[in-house]
C-alpha cells in the first residue's frame, strides 16, 4: 500500500481475461460469504468496499468472458471466412463487371447497327412514298399547269390593268346602282369606256371589262341564287353593289323582289318601318349589338333624327353615334339596309351621296324568266322540277369546285419548303381533280339535259312573254290614276290561275295560243273591274299596240303620229269640209312615204272625200281611192286627222279586228266572282263614284254566306272623326274570329292610313281564313291630292261602280227610287206625278248632262240620289199645305237649294235655274212641257207606265234630250279622244326609241326640241325704258306695261328652265324633278308646268302653245312701239283681257265724266274682219280673235243662230266694245253670254257681253252659248 499509485495502476491494468484457476479458487469463498459486499464493506471502510466491489465485478466479468471467447473467437472465424467469400465474390464481380460493360459495347454496336438498317429502310420507304407522292403530285397538277399558267400569265396582265380595271369599278359601285338596265350599259359601254380610250396619257385597262369579276365571282351568285335572287343579270348586279358597297344600300324595290331575298339572306334581320312603335329604340339596339337593320317603304325623306347614322357620324374616335339626344355605341359590325317601294322617287343630292341607290325594279327580261318558270312549273312539273335541280347542283358545283380549289391553294401556300411530304395535301388534291372531273362529266350531262329542258321550255316563252308585257301595260296605269295600283304578287295570282283555266291541248302550239289568249283576258278582267269606264278604252287601247308592237305588226313611225297627231302649224284648208288644223295633220302625214301624196288626192277628188268625212260613222265606210288599201292603223292615222271625233269607235274596231270583240263589251262582273279571289290578306277595294254604293252587293252576299250584323260577325263603320279605334278594334275581332270588317270612305282619315295599311299586312299574314276586308274611298280629284297607301291599293281586289250612262237608264233609274205607293201617297195625285217625272227628268239631266264636259257643267258637282228623293219629299208637303202649285217656291227650293246647293259657279247656278223654269210651270200639268224635241211631259198614269213611256217615246240618245247642239256631242268625242291618245303616249315604254322610227332617243329629242325653241325665243321688254319712252299713262298704255311685265317673267322662266334641263342633259348639272319633268313635257309635246303657272290658261299642246306665245310677244311688240292702239285688238293675245276691257271703260269714264260703278260694257258685233279697219276707234276698241260655242254668229241677221253640224268654234267677227252708263243699256232680246279664254271655262271666265237674239235666251244657256278667246 506503500505505492498506491502503482497499486492503483495495477488495478486498473489488472488482466482480468486471464485469470489463473488458483486465484478463482482462493476468491470464490470470499465471494460466497454474504457479508463480502460493497454496501456492507463500505460500513467499515470506503476504500475496502471498492475493492470488494473491483473484485466481485472482475470475477464476475472473467466468468461471462470465459463464457463469451469462444464466441467471439468462433465470430472472428466466421468473419474471416466471410471476409475470404467477399473477396472472392469482388473478383468475381469485377469480372461480371467487364463481361457487362463488354455486353453493353457490344449490344449498342448491335442497336446502332439495327437503327441504321431501319432508318436506311425507312429512308427508302420515305423515299419511294416522296417518289410515288411527288408522281402523284405532278400527275395531278399536269392538268392544272396549263390552266393555272394562263392564270397567272392574267394576273400579271390584271396586274397591269388594275388601276383602271380599279376606277371603272369604283366608278360603278358609286354610280350605275340607281339606273336601269339600259342606262348601266350605255354609261359603261358608250360613255366611260370610250372616254377613258381618248384619254393622254391613257390609263391602263382591260378591254371589255365586266366590273363584277373584280367584284364576286360565279360561286357567290350560284349562293345568291339559291338564296331567292332572281337570276338575271340586272338582278346580280344590284347584289353586288348592295354587299360591296360602303355606303349603305337604298334599295329603290316596288315589286318587293330585293327585299324578299334580303329577308332570306339575312339571319336575325332586325325589321323597322318609320314613324312604327318604337322604331328607334330597335335601330339603337341594332346599332349597338351590330345587327343588320331594314328599313321598309320609305318616302322620299327620311326622319332628320337618323341623319347622323345615314351620313356615319361617329363621335369619340368612332366609338359612338349620336341618335336623337341619345349617344349610342357604334359597333363595327352594324350594318343598314333601306327600302323604298317608291317606283321613281326622287331623294336628295345629301341622301344619294350618303347611300347607295340600287334600283331593283324588275326589268322585261328578268319578269319574263321568272313568268315562264311559273308557267313551266304549271304545264310540265317535271321539266321545272328538273330545271331547277340541275340549277341547283349547278349552282352546288360551282360552290363545291370553289370550295375545294380554295382549299387546294391554302394549303399550297402554307406547305412551306418541301410540301412533298404532306400527304393530305396530295390526297386534296386529287379528290380535287376526281370531283372536277365528276362535276366536269355532270356539267357535260347537266348541258346537254339543259339544252333539251330550254329548248322545252322555250315553246312557253311567248306566253310568258305576253304576260310580262301585260304587267308593265299595269304598273304605267297609276299615270291614269293613283287609284290603279297593282303588285307583282297579285299579277303573279291571276297568271297561275289563267294557266290552270286555259283550254287544255296535246299539241303545244295550240294550248301555248290557249295560254297566250286566257293569260290576256284573264288580267284585262282583272283590271278593267278596277278601271273607271272612260279608262278603259284607254286600257285596251294601250294593250293592243303593245302587243301588235311586240308581234311587229304596226310602224313605230304611224303610231307615233296616230298618238301625237303633229300638225302642219299655219296650215289653210283648201277644203270647206276640213278645218285648218286637220289640214295640218294631212299635210304632215303627207309626209311620210306611205301616205305621199294624200292631200293631193283629198284636194283632187274633193267630192268623194267630202262624202267620206261627213258619213255619219265614217269608221264602218270605206276609204276612198287606194287608201282603202291601207292597213288599220294607216286608216286610223288619216281617220284622226280627218274626223276626230271618231276615233274611240275606229280605236273600239281596231281592237275588235285585232284581240277580239270580248275585248270591247262591256260587261260588269258580279261581286260573288269577285269575292272567290279574295282572302284575309287580299281586301276588296270599291273606289266611289257619286250616287252609287256599292256595299248593297256585299251585304246580300254576307247574307247569303252567313255574316250579318245580328250574328255579331259583320261590322260595319262608316270612317269620320273618332271612327279609328272603333275600325282597328273591329279588325283586331274581326281576324281573330273570321269576321267581315266594311270600311267605308277612308279618304276621310287621312292621319289613319298608315296604320291601316300595316294592319292589314300583319292581320292579313296571321288572320282566321274567313276574315274578309272590304274597304271603300273616293279618289282624289288631282293626282296630288292622292292620300290612299300604295300597299292598300296594291293587295286589293279593286272594283269601280259606275251610275249607269245615256238618258234612257238614267232617267229609268231616278224613277226607280219609288214606287206604285210613292205616286199615289200625295192627295193630289196628277199635280204630283208630273211633277215628280219632271223632277225625274231634271235629276237624269244635270247627272248626265256632266258628260259633255265645260259646256254642259263649269264645274264638276256630286249629285246623287239624295237630292231628289228630299225634292220628292219637300214636293208632297209643299203639295199637301198649299191649295195651288207654289211653282216659285219648289223651283227655288230645287234650284237653290237641293241641287243649287252643290253649285258654286253662278253660270251653272243660272243653267240649273233656267232648267227648272222651262220645266217647272202651270203648263206642266196640261202636258204641254216638252223636255226634249219629240218628248212630251208623260199623262197621269201608273209606275209601270211611265217606265214603258221612257221605253216607247224617249228619242235616241242625243244632245238634243239637254238642250244642246249635236255638236256639243262631237266636241265631247274629240276631247275623249285628244285624252284617250294623250294618255296612251304617256305610256309608251321610255326605254324604246320607237318616238320617230328612227334611231334618235328621247334624250335627242328633247335636246333638239329644246335648241329650237331657245333659238326662237326673243329677248325680253326693257319695261324701264318703255316707261320713258310712253309720253301719257293712259288706261290702255298701263295695260301694255302689265302685259309687257307678265311676258318677261315667262320668257324669263322659258329661257331660265330649257338653259337648265340643257346643261342637265350635258351631264354639267344634277336632273332634278323639274327637269325631269321639262324634259317629259317637251316630249310629250305638252306645256310643262312651271310655264303654264306663269302664262295664260291655254289648252293647246306645246307647238301650238309656243306658235301662240310667239304671236302675242309679236303683237305686244307692234303695240308698245308707238303706244297707239291697234286698230283691231287681239283681245285673246291678253295675259288679262279683264284688264284691257276695263281699261275702255275707265278711257271712256275719264273722257265723259261718268262715274266708273255706274258703267257697262256695250257690245256691238260687226259685219267685217280685222283687215277691214286701218285705225281704232275715236271710243272703246274694235276686238277680235273670239270664238263662239254652242251656236255661231250670222253676220247676215246679226243675230245668234244655231251652229251648223260639225263647226264646233265658229269664229265671231270684229266687236266694237264701248263703255256705256247701265241705265242707257238695252237687254231686250239680248243673251247675256260669258267669254271665257278657254274651252276649260269656270275659272277662265272674263266678261259677260250682251249678244243680240231672237230666240229666248233659255235656248241659248241650255245649250251652253259661251265666248271663248282661245280654242
Amino acid at each position: 500500500m506503500a505505492k498506491v499509485d502503482q497499486f492503483l495502476n495495477d488495478l486498473v491494468t489488472f488482466d482480468k481475461e486471464n485469470i489463473h484457476e488458483n486465484n478463482l479458487k482462493a476468491i470464490d469463498p470470499y465471494l460466497k460469504n454474504k457479508d463480502f459486499n460493497a454496501e456492507f464493506v463500505r460500513g467499515k471502510s470506503f476504500a475496502a468496499a471498492g475493492l470488494c466491489d473491483w473484485a466481485v465485478n472482475i470475477v464476475a466479468f472473467y466468468r461471462v468472458f470465459c463464457d463469451v471467447e469462444p464466441k467471439r473467437l468462433a465470430l472472428a472465424a466466421a468473419n474471416q471466412q466471410l471476409k475470404d467469400a467477399q473477396d472472392k465474390l469482388a473478383k468475381i464481380k469485377k469480372k461480371i463487371k467487364q463481361l457487362d460493360e463488354n455486353l453493353a459495347e457490344l449490344t449498342g454496336k448491335f442497336e446502332a447497327a439495327t437503327s441504321a438498317k431501319l432508318k436506311c429502310q425507312q429512308e427508302a420507304d420515305a423515299t419511294a412514298q416522296t417518289i410515288s407522292l411527288a408522281n402523284r403530285l405532278v400527275g395531278g397538277l399536269a392538268s392544272e399547269k396549263v390552266r393555272w399558267g394562263d392564270t397567272v400569265a392574267q394576273f400579271r396582265e390584271q396586274e397591269k390593268m388594275l388601276p383602271g380595271d380599279v376606277l371603272v369599278t369604283a366608278a360603278y359601285l358609286s354610280y350605275a346602282g340607281c339606273f336601269s338596265k339600259r342606262y348601266r350599259q350605255l354609261m359603261l359601254i358608250e360613255k366611260w369606256m370610250p372616254f377613258l380610250e381618248k384619254l393622254e396619257p391613257k390609263i391602263p385597262i382591260t378591254e371589255g371589262l365586266d366590273p363584277l369579276t373584280l367584284l364576286t365571282d360565279d360561286a357567290t351568285i350560284a349562293g345568291w341564287n339559291n338564296e331567292g335572287l332572281p337570276s338575271d343579270r340586272m338582278s346580280t348586279e344590284n347584289a353586288t353593289i348592295l354587299t360591296s358597297a360602303e355606303r349603305w344600300p337604298l334599295m329603290i324595290d316596288p315589286q318587293l323582289q330585293g327585299v324578299k331575298w334580303i329577308k332570306t339572306r339575312e339571319e336575325d334581320l332586325k325589321i323597322v318601318r318609320l314613324g312604327g312603335k318604337a322604331y328607334l329604340d330597335t335601330i339603337e339596339n341594332a346599332v349597338s349589338n351590330g345587327d343588320t337593320v331594314l328599313i321598309e317603304n320609305i318616302g322620299e325623306s327620311v326622319d332628320p333624327v337618323l341623319d347622323p347614322l345615314l351620313g356615319r357620324n361617329t363621335i369619340k374616335k368612332g366609338r359612338y353615334i349620336k341618335i336623337g339626344d341619345k349617344e349610342v355605341e357604334f359597333n363595327p359590325r352594324f350594318r343598314l339596309i333601306i327600302q323604298s317601294k317608291l317606283a321613281n322617287p326622287h331623294y336628295k343630292p345629301e341622301m344619294q351621296a350618303q347611300t347607295s341607290l340600287i334600283n331593283f325594279t324588275v326589268t322585261v327580261d328578268g319578269l319574263e324568266d321568272q313568268l315562264l318558270a311559273n308557267v313551266v312549273r304549271l304545264e310540265r312539273p317535271d321539266l321545272e322540277q328538273l330545271k331547277a335541280e340541275l340549277t341547283r347542283e349547278q349552282n352546288d358545283y360551282k360552290i363545291k369546285l370553289k370550295e375545294l380549289e380554295d382549299s387546294l391553294l391554302s394549303r399550297l401556300t402554307a406547305a412551306g419548303g418541301n410540301f412533298l411530304g404532306d400527304t393530305s395535301l396530295v390526297e386534296n388534291l386529287e379528290t380535287t381533280k376526281k370531283t372536277a372531273a365528276e362535276i366536269a362529266e355532270k356539267v357535260k350531262e347537266a348541258k346537254v339535259t339543259e339544252k333539251k329542258i330550254n329548248e322545252a321550255r322555250e315553246h312557253y316563252r311567248p306566253a310568258a312573254a305576253r304576260a310580262a308585257l301585260l304587267y308593265f301595260i299595269l304598273n304605267d296605269l297609276n299615270k291614269i290614276n293613283p287609284m290603279y295600283q297593282f303588285s307583282l304578287k297579285a299579277f303573279n295570282v291571276v297568271f297561275e290561275k289563267a294557266v290552270e283555266r286555259a283550254e287544255k291541248d296535246d299539241d303545244v302550239k295550240i294550248r301555248v295560243a290557249n295560254l297566250i289568249d286566257t293569260i290576256t283576258f284573264s288580267v284585262f278582267n282583272y283590271t278593267a273591274r278596277g278601271l273607271f269606264e272612260r279608262d278603259k278604252l284607254i286600257f285596251t287601247t294601250q294593250v293592243c299596240f303593245q302587243i301588235l308592237i311586240m308581234k311587229k305588226e304596226i310602224k313605230p313611225d304611224e303610231l307615233d303620229f296616230l298618238l301625237r297627231f303633229p300638225s302642219v302649224p299655219n296650215s289653210t284648208s283648201p277644203v270647206d269640209f276640213l278645218s285648218n288644223l286637220s289640214w295640218g295633220g294631212i299635210k304632215a302625214l303627207s309626209a311620210m312615204d306611205e301616205f305621199r301624196n294624200l292631200d293631193r288626192d283629198i284636194e283632187g277628188s274633193a267630192k268623194r272625200w267630202k262624202k267620206f268625212v261627213d258619213s255619219e260613222c265614217p269608221e264602218l265606210e270605206k276609204f276612198p281611192q287606194e287608201w282603202k288599201n291601207k292597213s288599220a292603223l294607216q286608216k286610223m292615222c288619216i281617220m284622226r286627222a280627218l274626223r276626230p271625233d271618231r276615233m274611240t269607235y275606229a280605236c273600239t274596231i281596231f281592237i275588235e279586228e285585232k284581240l277580239g270583240r270580248k275585248y270591247t263589251e262591256s260587261r260588269s262582273m258580279e261581286f260573288s266572282k269577285s269575292y272567290e279571289e279574295t282572302g284575309p290578306a287580299t281586301p276588296v277595294f270599291f273606289i266611289l263614284s257619286a250616287g252609287v254604293n256599292p256595299v248593297k252587293d256585299v251585304q246580300t252576299l254576307g247574307e247569303k254566306m252567313g255574316f250579318a250584323p245580328d250574328k255579331l260577325n259583320y261590322h260595319h263603320i262608316s270612317l269620320g272623326q273618332g271612327q279609328e279605334p272603333v275600325a282597328d278594334k273591329a279588325l283586331a275581332d274581326g281576324a281573330e274570329k273570321g269576321h267581315w270588317v266594311i270600311l267605308e270612305n277612308i279618304h276621310l282619315v287621312k292621319k289613319w292610313l298608315p296604320s291601316l295599311e300595316k294592319a292589314l299586312e300583319s292581320l292579313g299574314e296571321s288572320g282566321h281564313p274567313d276574315f274578309r276586308v272590304y274597304i271603300s274611298a273616293e279618289p282624289a280629284g288631282i293626282p296630288s291630292a292622292h292620300i290612299i297607301p300604295q300597299g292598300i291599293l296594291e293587295t286589293s281586289i279593286k272594283i269601280t261602280n259606275e251610275p249607269p250612262t245615256g238618258m234612257k237608264l238614267n232617267l229609268h233609274k231616278s224613277l226607280d227610287n219609288f214606287n206604285q205607293d210613292t205616286l199615289e201617297m200625295c192627295a193630289r195625285e196628277n199635280e204630283f206625278k208630273s211633277i215628280l217625272f219632271a223632277l225625274c227628268y231634271f235629276h237624269a239631266v244635270v247627272a248626265e248632262r256632266r258628260k259633255f264636259g265645260p259646256q254642259g257643267w263649269n264645274r264638276v258637282y256630286p249629285y246623287n240620289t239624295g237630292d231628289l228623293t228630299i225634292s220628292v219629299d219637300v214636293l208632297y208637303n209643299y203639295l199637301e199645305a198649299n191649295a195651288k202649285v207654289p211653282w216659285e217656291d219648289l223651283r227655288y227650293l230645287f234650284g237653290e237649294i237641293m241641287y243649287g246647293g252643290h253649285i258654286t259657279d253662278d253660270w251653272d247656278r243660272r243653267l240649273c235655274r233656267t232648267y227648272l223654269e222651262e220645266w217647272m210651270k202651270p203648263e206642266l200639268l196640261d202636258g204641254e212641257v216638252a223636255f226634249a224635241i219629240g218628248f212630251q211631259c208623260p199623262p197621269p198614269g201608273d209606275y209601270v207606265a211611265y217606265h214603258q213611256y221612257i221605253d216607247d217615246v224617249l228619242p235616241p240618245e242625243s244632245p238634243y234630250l239637254y238642250g244642246l247642239h249635236p255638236n256639243a256631242e262631237i266636241g265631247f268625242l274629240t276631247t275623249t279622244s285628244e285624252t284617250l291618245f294623250r294618255t296612251v303616249l304617256e305610256m309608251q315604254p321610255r326605254a324604246s326609241g320607237s318616238g320617230d322610227g328612227g334611231g334618235v332617243t328621247r334624250e335627242e329629242k328633247i335636246k333638239t326640241l329644246l335648241d329650237e325653241l331657245l333659238e326662237k325665243l326673243p329677248e325680253p321688254f326693257n319695261v324701264y325704258e318703255l316707261m320713258n319712252r310712253a309720253e301719257e299713262k293712259t288706261p290702255y298704255v298701263v295695260v301694255s306695261f302689265q302685259e309687257c311685265e307678265r311676258m318677261n317673267t315667262l320668257t324669263h322662266e322659258v329661257r331660265r328652265s330649257l338653259k337648265e334641263l340643257d346643261l342637265g342633259l350635258k351631264g354639267e348639272l344634277t336632273i332634278t324633278a323639274d327637269m325631269e319633268n321639262l324634259g317629259n313635257a317637251l316630249y310629250l309635246d305638252s306645256v310643262p308646268d312651271s310655264w303654264s303657272k306663269r302664262a295664260y290658261p291655254s289648252m293647246l299642246p306645246l307647238g301650238l302653245w309656243y306658235t301662240d306665245l310667239l304671236q302675242r310677244i309679236k303683237e305686244l311688240e307692234s303695240w308698245v312701239s308707238d303706244f297707239n292702239l291697234p286698230a283691231c285688238v287681239w283681245l285673246s293675245g291678253f295675259f288679262n283681257p279683264q284688264s284691257f276691257l276695263t281699261a275702255i271703260m275707265q278711257s271712256m269714264a275719264r273722257k265723259n265724266e261718268w262715274p266708273l260703278d255706274r258703267m257697262c260694257l256695250q257690245c256691238d258685233v260687226t259685219k267685217k274682219t280685222k283687215e277691214d279697219f286701218g285705225s281704232a276707234p275715236r271710243e272703246g276698241a274694235y276686238i277680235h280673235g273670239l270664238f263662239m260655242e254652242g251656236a255661231r254668229w250670222d253676220m247676215q241677221t246679226g243675230l245668234i243662230q244655231e251652229a251648223r253640224l260639225k263647226e264646233l268654234t265658229p269664229t265671231v267677227p270684229v266687236m266694237f266694245i264701248r263703255a256705256i252708263p247701265v241705265d242707257k243699256q238695252d237687254n231686250k232680246n239680248m243673251y247675256p253670254c260669258p267669254m271665257y279664254k278657254t274651252r276649260q271655262r269656270g275659272p277662265t271666265f272674263v266678261w259677260t257681253l250682251n249678244l243680240k237674239t231672237k230666240e229666248k235666251a233659255a235656248r241659248w244657256v241650255l245649250a251652253g252659248v259661251a265666248l271663248l278667246l282661245s280654242v
